[in-house]
Order: structure tokens, then sequence, then C-alpha cells
């Protein structure tokens, strides 16, 4: 059936039937079944990579010119990236099966023994902008966690991500699991979004991963529950007890290693009594690599600074362009950066430990850092083999959401013929 030929409704309900199915016959999976599949699907991984990057090629040059570059880095790939799509699977296949955890177990005085165990929550939907990467970091943390999914990438990533499912479905026959376990919305058609996000009977949890358009839209539409992902307007705070050169080059990368990704500073935010050496070395720094946009005090300190705008220290760029903001020391660059965040990643850069607790303390965000760079907000580098996203919110996961995080919980109660007087 072609693109074109998909009633949205009708097939958001043939995916959902089939991954719930899946669902449960992923119930009674092995470990050593499940890290076949993703071993066996790093495998096809690497044996298909010259078709892969054709078809990314194609997908890359159907938005070439009407997109920016930070949008084409994140939707470009590589022999690299592709290495590392399968070496993240091989990964996560290392890691401990989080499923049947025992989580808890406490005795009741009446006899009952209670266990709480780690289960999986059953299918999940993951819809998604322009990193074709997602999809496959997506379907290895849901297949290692018993789960389901249904991939809806980007229009613009489309044959990329056909060939990730066909090698991610390549896997799971060759383990003996359920192919549909992944499986991709086949139309571009957004009604399929909307479908999948009123799916109740089939869709356990969805989960969005793109810019502040698609997590609105998300939350305001799903009737399914949501596990939200929201911009990454990250702050580092250089703090008055700050080595100087240091903060430079890690700021440095936090901004610049790649600029389209959620955990890239896009503020730099500096305490008055550090302003005057910090920031010519890093407009020195950042030359010619990347616009900074400053308040009328740092402007001051070095004209290489544009004028900031008051949209500037909401904005999440992901393009090499920073903010730079002069504060008043620790409690007013606290204040700052809490005000402005939208409580992803932030960090501050100080050889003071108890400036350094304080600011880890009062900030409300789901990654707080102290000298070290805002760009290792990631699950592959919190250990977790990758991440499905980085959630924002406060309720079931927050930060890097992997294995654990995709796993619900259930009690276990055994008794000994106990009646409830």
């Amino acid at each position: 059936m072609t693109d074109q030929a998909l009633d949205p409704q009708i097939h958001i309900h043939d995916l959902g039937q089939r991954a719930r199915q899946a669902a449960r016959g992923l119930l009674a999976a092995s470990t050593e079944a499940k890290n076949t599949a993703l071993r066996e699907a790093a495998k096809a991984l690497r044996e298909r990579t010259a078709e892969l990057l054709a078809a990314n090629a194609e997908d890359v040059e159907s938005v070439r010119g009407t997109k920016p570059d930070s949008f084409i880095d994140r939707l470009a790939l590589s022999e690299d990236r592709v290495e590392g799509m399968a070496g993240a699977l091989e990964e996560i296949a290392e890691l401990p099966d989080p499923v049947g955890r025992k989580l808890a177990t406490f005795e009741r005085p009446n006899g009952l023994t209670i266990e709480r165990v780690a289960v999986p929550i059953g299918v999940i939907g993951m819809i998604y902008e322009s990193r074709p990467n997602v999809g496959a970091d997506a379907s290895a943390l849901c297949l290692k966690s018993g789960n389901a999914v249904i991939l809806r990438g980007g229009s613009e990533s489309r044959h990329s991500t056909r060939v990730i499912v066909e090698c991610m479905r390549a896997g799971l026959k060759a383990a003996g699991l359920p192919e549909d376990a992944v499986q991709t919305v086949q139309t571009t058609d957004r009604g399929a979004v909307a479908a999948l996000l009123k799916a109740d009977e089939f869709v356990d949890l969805v989960i969005p991963r793109g810019g502040r358009g698609l997590v609105e839209l998300v939350r305001d539409q799903a009737s399914v529950p949501t596990l939200l992902h929201l911009d990454g307007n990250c702050h580092s705070y250089v703090h008055s007890a700050a080595d100087i050169d240091k903060a430079v080059r890690v700021i440095r990368n936090a901004k610049l290693r790649r600029t389209g990704v959620c955990g890239a500073t896009e503020s730099v935010v500096v305490d008055r009594s550090a302003a005057e050496a910090f920031i010519p070395k890093f407009a020195d720094a950042m030359a010619g690599d990347c616009e900074l946009r400053g308040d009328a005090d740092a402007v001051a300190i070095d004209d290489r600074l544009k004028p900031a705008s008051e949209d500037d220290w909401g904005t999440e760029y992901l393009d090499p362009i920073a903010s730079v903001k002069i504060v008043d020391g620790l409690e007013e660059g606290i204040a700052w950066v809490d005000e402005h965040s939208s409580h992803h990643t932030d960090a501050i850069i100080t050889e003071d430990d108890d400036a350094a607790r304080r600011f880890m303390t009062a900030i409300d965000s789901a990654i707080v850092m102290h000298n070290a760079s805002t760009q290792f907000a990631d699950g592959g580098e919190f250990g977790m083999g990758a991440e499905i996203g980085i959630a924002t919110g406060k309720m079931h996961a927050r930060g890097p959401v992997g294995l654990e995080q995709l796993c619900s919980f259930k009690y276990l109660v055994h008794g000994e013929g106990q009646t409830r007087p």
C-alpha cells in the first residue's frame, strides 16, 4: 500500500493491535533473546551501512536549502554515526536487564510477603524529528526493557528510518522474537500523529522528542499519557571563583561541540567580578565560530559582542549563537538561571565547592553540572547505553530516559491462605 493510500486512523489502529500483541510476546522473552536481537540488529546496521547512507543522502537532499545547518547536522548520517548506532545497540545488550528487578520486599504482620518488581510499560509511541539515530536508540531501549514501540519519525528522515527499522526487525526475527515489537508509521499524513496521540486502547505512553512546537502539540492533544522532553535552553554560569581558562575551554565545548543538540549551552552567565577576565578570553576562543550577544555591561567589556535583545535570554538557538549576561554574585546568578532556564541542563564553573553545592541544590533542572560541559547531558554519557530523551518534567522519570525509566512496577503478594478480617 502506498503512503498516500493509508488511512491514518486505520493504519494506527493496525499498528497498535500488532504492537500490543508483540508486547505480550516480549513479556516472556529471555534476557538472552533480547540481547541476541540487539546484537543481530547491530550486525544488520553494519552490513547495510552503504544502503542506509544512500537513503540518508536522499533525506538530506530533500531538505537542503530549506533547513538551517544545525538541522542538517542532526539529520545527516556518516559511517562513524552508523557505527555509533550499532555500538549503542551492543552497549545496551551488555547492560543488566531491567525487567524483573526486585525493587522492594517487605513482610506484613499477617504473614504476607509483598514484592515490588519492575515490569515493562507496554507499548511506547515515539514521535521525533530529524535525527534518524533516535529511532535506533528508542527501538533498542524499548526492546531491552520489554516494550513494543511504534516510531513516528519526521517526514524528512523517512528513508533513513525505513532502513533502520528493517535492521531492528531483522534482529528480532533472528532472535525468535515478535518483529512487530518495532514498527514505524508508514505515512507522512499528520493525521497519523493525531491518531497515535488518541490511541489509548493500544498505546501506554507517548514520548515526543523534538522542538517546542512538537512537544507542545503532544502535550495539548494527547489523551495517552506522555513523557515530555522540552527544549534545552541550557546555561553555563561562570562563578567569581572560576578558573577562567577552564571556564573558556569547557563552555566552548558546551556551545560548539554540536550546536544542534538539546544539551548545548545557549546562555553564558558571568559574575561581574570575573567578567573583565573571562569575556575577552571567551570572545577570543569563539571568534569566527560563534556569534555572541551580550547585555550592555558585557558589550562594554568587549565590543565583539552584539547587543542582546530581551528575547535572547529565553531562546534555544540550536545554532552557533550564545547570549552573555553579567550578574552580581551567586544568588543573582541562581535567580537569573532559574527564571530563564528550560530546566533541562545547567552548569556552574567554579573552584569553590560550597558555591557549587549551593547552585546545584538551588537550580531546579533535570541535570545540574559542576565544572563540566553541558553536552554531557546524554544517556550514553550517563552509562545508560543510549537515551530515549531527556525528560524535563518531574513525574515518573527525569533527566536521561534509559532502561530503568522505561519500566513501571507491580506488586507480587505471597500468602499462605490468609483472609482479611
